[in-house]
């Protein structure tokens, strides 16, 4: 199997496994602050034996800057989980999802804001599209589930979170030649320190299927999904990375679909679906622009 092949299927089941994150969470039943310690704990765990086989605790492999630099990026991503879990009771999983897929314009915004990066013509159209379907989501009326000001909650929530993402994406960068198990490691560590104050450990879930659902979100949906994940990215040039990437807000609104019935409204659909192909033209770096043709050279 080449390395493309083998890179593509990887990606594909991180993916895949993060789709259903949604699912593991509610089906719990815990409180998002103990969901996300135990995904942690679980985590740290898992990646604490990675790490440990892959030979990752030498003191050449990451400089104390670099783990200051991973504990901020820690924060944020932990900061994201407990904002986007939040958003999953409130506004559906496919909602939250869809809406937590605005990632890349907070990424470009903090870009233009920190950075001076450049804003495009095609970016800006690609931002404008994704605001477009996010109105249609708002306007939409919910399920009767999702009545109150829960549903615009949720959607602020996951809209946070995707804040908090950018931020971690854009720490990351400081963090290049630094083993990605490594990284993450770190970083659910940090979860583990952050929550532990909060989380309910006097009250521990008492039936074998609870615990079975939050040793999946750690074990799984973070442990072997960051293996899956770092191994893609580590194979696979980054266009098709990206691509695959798009599997995942897929995975989620059918799962959503499948095992609690949740079925998008018309305007709701349309709105998940502008924002989806608004972030892949983004990322992907498709143009709206068709650009000019040469003229003919005489000579």
């Amino acid at each position: 199997m080449s390395d493309n092949t083998r890179g593509t299927v990887e990606m594909t089941a991180a993916m895949v496994i993060s789709g259903t994150i949604g699912v593991f969470v509610v089906l719990s039943g815990q409180p998002v602050m103990d969901v996300v310690f135990w995904r942690c704990a679980f985590g740290a765990v898992t990646l604490l034996i990675v790490c440990g086989a892959l030979g990752l605790f030498r003191r050449d492999v990451i400089s104390r800057q670099q783990i200051a630099y991973a504990i901020i990026g820690g924060i944020a991503i932990v900061s994201n989980w407990l904002l986007l879990f939040a958003a999953f009771p409130r506004a559906s999983i496919s909602i939250a999802t869809a809406v937590y897929n605005t990632q890349p314009f907070m990424l470009v915004a903090l870009g233009a804001l920190l950075f001076s990066e450049r804003l495009t013509l095609a970016k800006l159209m690609w931002l404008a599209i994704a605001f477009a379907g996010m109105l249609l989501i708002v306007q939409a009326k919910p399920d009767a589930a999702h009545t109150g000001s829960n549903y615009l909650v949720g959607i602020l929530l996951a809209l946070g979170a995707a804040f908090f993402y950018a931020i971690a994406a854009i720490v990351a960068k400081k963090l290049k030649g630094v083993p990605p198990h490594l990284i993450a490691l770190i970083q659910v560590t940090v979860g583990i320190l952050m929550l532990i104050p909060f989380a309910n450990l006097t009250n521990l879930p008492a039936d074998a299927r609870t615990w079975a659902l939050l040793a999946a979100v750690g074990i799984v949906h973070t442990g072997l999904m960051y293996i899956l994940l770092y191994g893609a990215i580590q194979k696979l040039p980054t266009n098709l990375v990206g691509a695959l990437s798009f599997i995942y807000p897929v995975v989620a609104i059918i799962a959503d679909f499948v095992v609690f019935g949740q079925r998008l409204h018309p305007l709701q659909l349309v709105g998940a679906v502008a924002i989806m192909v608004a972030a892949a033209g983004m990322t992907l770096g498709w143009s709206l622009i068709k650009p000019r043709s040469s003229l003919p050279v005489t000579r």
